[in-house]
């Protein structure tokens, strides 16, 4: 299963740092918009502290954890949708991810260029916004063309689709996002078919900068703008230092305590959040299985039935599925084995129409 995430902001706010930060691997970073042409992929590990847990119960040779995909995305500037900037090549980037990642940074710094000569987080996330719903009203306009011409002859299909663009657009023209209409199955197939930029969804991370003028420990004006945008629009965020964050990649472990000790930072890792918070937003869970040969996590869609998520496995697991064996994580840890978590009773069978939750670890049983 492959889903991705495209990192994208305007010029000079940090989203490379942050990739790099990411990812371990370094891109080329310069002081001038378009340093980044071609999008850069990372595939970054999710941090899952049950793995070592479920690797000591079982005495596992090795441990594999999950993934998910970053693409780092040339900055966007006003006039992107008509072909600012490399506008539409940028574009197309992101039409090919399955969730954003809006870079939004919020320290005042005279040495690092901002592309607007100044720092206001709110314009910079209104300027994306209003670029992604131009390039997204461009693809409507286009099929309205070819749907219209179809009603003519009374085409039903035709009829209906003209029905649900015009009320894409009257929604984008209002600057919101897509999936925040509330629209009928059938509508939300062709909006899947039109792959729309504003039907993605979106975490912003704030980029501040350690020792610098950062608008939210300034309590600024422009930061609180901000944050009544969010909470309006249900927006989610984090807050983290990319430069911060890529430094301690050169560190051992040990090294790493100590920096956070001595500058105060948060055990959290940003990183570890951004991560955790990208993977929800793109409606995934993670199941696992355990053994001596090793103990793994699995991605899948949320709400996925136990066959669909056998599959993830081999793709023949989901015709040859006949049962899943079921134990919470929490239930398997506290009986400390397999065995003891079967003599009470925690350990279940599941059959085809169970749904898999995170956090549960699972044993297939597949026809031969």
């Amino acid at each position: 299963m492959s889903f991705s995430i495209g990192i994208v902001g305007l010029p000079n706010v940090g989203k490379s740092t942050l990739f790099n930060a990411l990812t371990k691997n370094p891109v080329d970073i310069q002081n001038y918009p378009f340093c980044t042409i071609d999008p850069n992929v990372g595939v970054v590990t999710v941090p899952d502290e049950r793995l070592e847990k479920l690797s000591e119960i079982s005495n596992s040779e090795k441990i594999i954890p999950t993934v998910i995909e970053f693409v780092d995305i040339a900055g966007l500037v006003k006039g992107a949708s008509k072909g600012e900037g490399l506008g539409n090549k940028f574009l197309s980037h992101i039409r090919e991810v399955k969730a954003i990642c809006e870079v939004v940074r919020i320290f005042d710094d005279e040495n690092i260029t901002h592309v607007d000569k100044k720092v206001d987080p709110l314009s910079d996330v209104q300027t994306i916004n209003l670029e992604l719903i131009f390039a997204d009203l461009d693809t409507i306009n286009k099929r309205l063309e070819k749907t219209s011409k179809e009603t003519r002859s009374g085409n039903k299909e035709a009829l209906f689709q003209t029905e649900v663009l015009n009320k894409l657009k009257n929604h984008l023209e209002k600057e919101n996002m897509i999936n925040s209409l509330d629209l009928e199955e059938k509508e939300i197939e062709l909006v899947k078919e039109l792959n729309l930029l504003r039907s993605k969804p979106i975490l912003y991370v704030l980029n501040k900068k350690f020792g610098g003028e950062n608008l939210d420990e300034m309590n600024d004006e422009r930061y609180q703008k901000l944050m009544d945008y969010f909470e309006k629009n249900n927006s989610k965020y984090i807050i983290l230092d990319a430069a911060i964050e890529a430094e301690m990649n050169k560190f051992s472990e040990e090294e790493k305590q100590e920096y956070k000790k001595e500058f105060n930072i948060s055990e959290n890792s940003g990183l570890d959040s951004l991560i955790k918070e990208s993977y929800s937003l793109l409606g995934l869970i993670t199941y696992l299985t355990t053994g001596e040969k090793e103990t793994r996590a699995w991605t899948v869609k949320k709400d996925s039935p136990a066959p669909v998520a056998a599959a993830e496995i081999h793709t023949d697991f989901e015709k040859k599925f006949i049962k899943a064996e079921v134990v919470t994580y929490k239930d398997l840890t506290m009986s400390g084995s397999y065995a003891q978590a079967r003599e009470k009773g925690l350990l279940q069978t599941k059959g085809k129409e169970y749904i898999v939750k995170d956090g549960d670890v699972l044993e297939f049983k597949i026809a031969p």
